[in-house]
């Protein structure tokens, strides 16, 4: 199949884009789990629990609000950071377990 050369460009622009935010994204999950394994670590030394139920309520609340204002399915947002949660809380629940040995 031919694709019209301006089609064929507006679609790599887009792609591009794509690749650039997809890049960003990255580098920014990276920063956000360096900070949560500092605040891991500072629980484990307090005895504190890996979860607070708590701030991950208001911290749902918060980014659902974000997404609608944003125009992005507050339901995907949801679901995007309840992983990201489940994944800081093993993080931190294994950073407690070293502390421990």
């Amino acid at each position: 199949m031919s694709i019209d050369p301006s089609i064929r460009e507006e679609l790599a622009g887009y792609r591009r884009s794509i690749d650039n935010i997809d890049a960003a994204l990255v580098h920014m999950l990276a920063e956000r789990f360096r900070c949560t394994k500092a605040v891991g670590v500072l629980k484990a030394h307090h005895d504190l629990p890996p979860a607070d139920p708590a701030r991950e309520e208001y911290q749902i609340e918060r980014l659902r609000r974000l997404a609608k204002d944003a125009h992005l399915d507050p339901d995907f947002a949801e679901k995007f950071l309840n992983f990201i949660i489940k994944e800081v809380i093993r993080h931190h629940e294994d950073i407690a377990a070293d502390l421990k040995d």
